[in-house]
């Protein structure tokens, strides 16, 4: 029997005698990530492996690409109004590169929503009227991948202005929708934290930033070269194979027969 981790969590009782004899019988415990086997190590005295999960690509290389700006993801706000995906900040930044004389782009922010997150998806909204910004809310599987397709930069910044050593949970633990991106030729400037650090290669494959200033300075480098733009779109493609489902079977295969 193994155990998957796919976040870092914390158990307060782990120590007990009740759960040292349930971790007697596991053969091994498998993490989604390197930054997930940090904290799961250091909770639980253990090595465990990493194992990346499988990522499905579904570009349509049929659609043209447009000078978009793409971020997914869910509409997380907490009691306190502490957004952990970061879409005001990615408003907010776009709004000041708009400002500073930006024209001909856009951002597109892609969110999954409940229904009690309206009052939180509104504000997003107030804050992007009078900007080229458009908000999709729970697309379908169709229309995600579309958006995918049509853009050239995918933006992500969830982790950004957190105490990740006290809470990492609030950083991204892999980044399934980073490689989407990649997967669809657009080329990442992604915040360097969490598990986007392991998906992105910096200058290679797309952009790893640690402050917002970082992020429009790596942002405007690729609006202007377009060269650049697209050798990183072609090394983001094939980055994204890495976490392909064929070698997620493989690894799981290998992983077993030890």
């Amino acid at each position: 029997m193994y155990i998957h981790f796919q976040f870092p969590i914390e158990l307060t009782d782990w120590k007990s005698l009740r759960n040292k004899l349930k971790l007697s019988f596991v053969s091994g415990v498998v993490c989604n990530s390197y930054f997930t086997k940090y904290f799961i190590d250091r909770e639980f005295g253990i090595n465990s492996r990493v194992l990346y999960p499988p990522v499905i690509i579904k570009n349509n290389t049929q659609i043209k690409k447009e000078n978009i700006i793409l971020n997914v993801g869910r509409l997380h706000v907490d009691k306190n109004g502490s957004n952990y995906k970061k879409q005001d900040i990615m408003i907010k930044t776009f709004r000041e590169m708009i400002d500073d004389g930006l024209k001909n782009w856009e951002l597109v922010i892609v969110v999954g929503i409940r229904s009690e997150d309206k009052t939180s998806v509104n504000k997003i909204k107030e804050m992007s009227e009078g900007y080229p910004i458009k908000i999709i809310e729970n697309p379908s599987n169709e229309k995600l991948w579309e958006s995918y397709s049509k853009a050239k930069i995918y933006w992500h910044a969830t982790g950004f202005g957190e105490d990740l050593e006290k809470y990492p949970e609030r950083a991204e633990h892999f980044g399934i929708s980073t490689v989407e991106a990649m997967g669809s030729g657009v080329v990442p400037v992604v915040i360097n934290a969490g598990g986007q650090k392991e998906i992105v290669e910096n200058g290679k494959s797309g952009f790893l930033w640690n402050t917002l200033k970082d992020l429009v300075t790596r942002t405007n480098n690729l609006i202007k070269d377009k060269k650049l733009l697209e050798e990183m779109s072609i090394d983001a493609v094939n980055k994204s194979k890495v976490f392909s489902g064929e070698r997620f079977c493989n690894d799981l295969k290998n992983l077993i027969r030890q």
